[in-house]
């Protein structure tokens, strides 16, 4: 079993900054990649961004530019930087990942709780 817990979330107003932590947890062998997905209310889920095991990453246009992903191996912790927040980035957010369980390499999903972002302009 893995559990993501989301930290970070809040209102700033727009132009401003927040930093999302998810830290992953509980026995699995590694991690293929840590995704950050948002909702915004009446909107379907959508990936905002992804960092694979090898460091790269993807983010969806709306955000390039402006939101950063970074991690902490040692410590299993995936960063999204925002900067220049706009009204529109208001959301929950959640973390994903899909990790590889026991030496087998079997692949599971899991999610986070989410966090919410308010953005106020």
């Amino acid at each position: 079993q893995v559990q993501l817990v989301e930290s970070g979330g809040g209102l700033v107003q727009a132009g401003g900054s927040l930093r999302l932590s998810c830290v992953a947890s509980g026995t699995f062998f590694s991690i293929n990649y840590i995704s950050w997905y948002r909702q915004a209310p009446g909107k379907q889920r959508e990936l905002v961004a992804l960092i694979h095991r090898d460091g790269s990453t993807t983010y969806t246009d709306s955000v390039k530019g402006r939101f950063t992903n970074s991690r902490d191996n040692a410590k299993n912790t995936v960063y999204l930087h925002m900067n220049s927040l706009r009204d529109d980035d208001t959301a929950v957010y959640y973390c994903y990942t899909n990790v590889a369980m026991g030496l087998s390499g079997t692949p599971r999903n899991y999610w986070g709780q989410g966090t919410q972002v308010t953005v106020s302009s």
